[in-house]
């Protein structure tokens, strides 16, 4: 496995972080330090952000590809900025989104990374990761499905794989929805990408995180393509309310998703996220400090 930075120099899109870069920072804008900077710290892989695939010509793909590879860094995973739109029930608004993530798979066989984002969307207008009293409703899941079923179409024409994410308040809520999701769509260029923190739910699952972790192994072992590496707490109030921590000071057990990523997807991608960059250095000797305990050795840049 490689380990990787997620977006340590461009914003994720995410409205549950803030590392203190601008929304509209992208991949046109990372530079030959920025790069750098990655590498020094350890890391090898670096994903991408994109906010217009159609911005990006053969010649920026040229200077993006020579960058990293100047750097040691491999390219990861690609993610477009197109929102929650693919369960919108407008049928223009959705369609100009799966058009995005169209583009999003073609820009993605150019720079040869390994899979491209899909964000599974809200029908929340306020963002793409909340909550909506519709998001668990099979309407909005069909609809999730036909969207990616237009979209895998031009993936499996250009051999780019999906990489679907999900999380509890979106359309794709439990590990059970993932795969049932995988299976309704049904094309072979439809993975999953491993990211536990966001399924957190309950109690139950805060405080038996190895029992969670291994329902989503046992059901999309054999379709995760790789993982987004984060941690989260429970914060001391009446209501339940859980918010992200750094790695190193969380109730997830580091180790044993590592161990078990590794047992499933030894090719994969780790990739730290939703932290500011100056935490990306500390974050980083925490993994290696859990990835020691699991037996894991990281593979260095080639």
């Amino acid at each position: 496995m490689h380990l990787g930075a997620a977006s340590m120099i461009g914003a994720t899109a995410s409205n549950g972080s803030d590392n203190g870069v601008s929304e509209d920072f992208d991949i046109l804008k990372f530079t030959h330090e920025d790069l750098k900077e990655v590498s020094s710290l350890g890391y090898t892989v670096h994903n991408i952000v994109v906010n217009d695939p159609n911005m990006i010509s053969d010649q920026d793909i040229k200077k993006i590809k020579d960058n990293f590879n100047k750097n040691s860094l491999i390219i990861g995973q690609t993610n477009g900025r197109y929102g929650g739109d693919l369960v919108n029930p407008d049928q223009t608004i959705r369609g100009n989104c799966i058009k995005f993530v169209q583009d999003m798979c073609e820009l993605t066989s150019k720079l040869e990374a390994p899979n491209t984002y899909l964000r599974p969307g809200s029908i929340n207008t306020n963002g793409p990761w909340l909550p909506h009293p519709e998001n668990h409703t099979d309407k909005v899941f069909d609809r999730l499905i036909n969207s990616t079923k237009e979209i895998i179409t031009v993936a499996e024409n250009e051999g780019v794989m999906l990489s679907l994410e999900g999380g509890y308040v979106s359309p794709i809520f439990s590990a059970k929805r993932a795969k049932e999701f995988i299976d309704a769509v049904g094309s072979k260029n439809l993975g999953f990408n491993q990211d536990p923190v966001n399924f957190i739910s309950s109690i139950e699952q805060a405080y038996n995180t190895r029992e969670f972790l291994e329902e989503f192994f046992t059901l999309l072992g054999k379709h995760t393509l790789g993982a987004h590496l984060k941690d989260f707490t429970i914060i001391d109030t009446l209501l339940l309310r859980f918010e992200e921590e750094y790695i190193g000071s969380g109730m997830m057990d580091q180790a044993y998703f590592l161990k078990r990523m590794n047992e499933i997807c030894p090719d994969a991608h780790i990739l730290v996220e939703h932290i500011p960059r100056d935490k990306f250095k500390p974050s980083y000797h925490e993994t290696i400090e859990y990835s020691n305990a699991a037996g894991i050795e990281w593979e260095s840049y080639k």
